[in-house]
């Protein structure tokens, strides 16, 4: 595995720790170069929202998944997802990536949309 990927993963796992002291739901965020994904996940594991620049209907609105407008895409749609389900306070769980670019312009719209975080 690369130094780079065990790195992210270490500090992911670090902050997950801390988050289950609490007990609070997260929405944690993946990234690829080409896709980003969105899981809303309770404090018993299981995932109660996700959103995806996978799915079929957010495909065909997004000319290329892998940058900032389809960041901000998902974002407001895991945050309205989430209201649907009435899920307003989370703990915004970044799995070790820097907090920029893609992943801030996600939290951004997500936060601008109604989620408090």
């Amino acid at each position: 595995m690369h130094i780079k990927k065990i790195a992210r993963i270490r500090r992911a796992t670090k902050y997950r720790k801390n988050i289950q002291k609490f007990k609070i739901t997260r929405l944690s965020i993946h990234r690829t170069s080409r896709h980003i994904y969105a899981q809303i996940i309770s404090v018993n594991n299981k995932i109660l929202v996700t959103a995806s620049t996978l799915e079929k209907k957010i495909k065909k609105k997004l000319i290329y998944t892998g940058n900032i407008k389809a960041a901000i895409f998902i974002g407001n749609k895991i945050a309205s997802r989430a209201i649907k389900k009435d899920i307003l306070n989370i703990s915004f769980d970044r799995s070790g990536f820097k907090y920029h670019g893609r992943i801030k312009a996600l939290a951004n719209a997500a936060r601008n949309t109604g989620l408090k975080f």
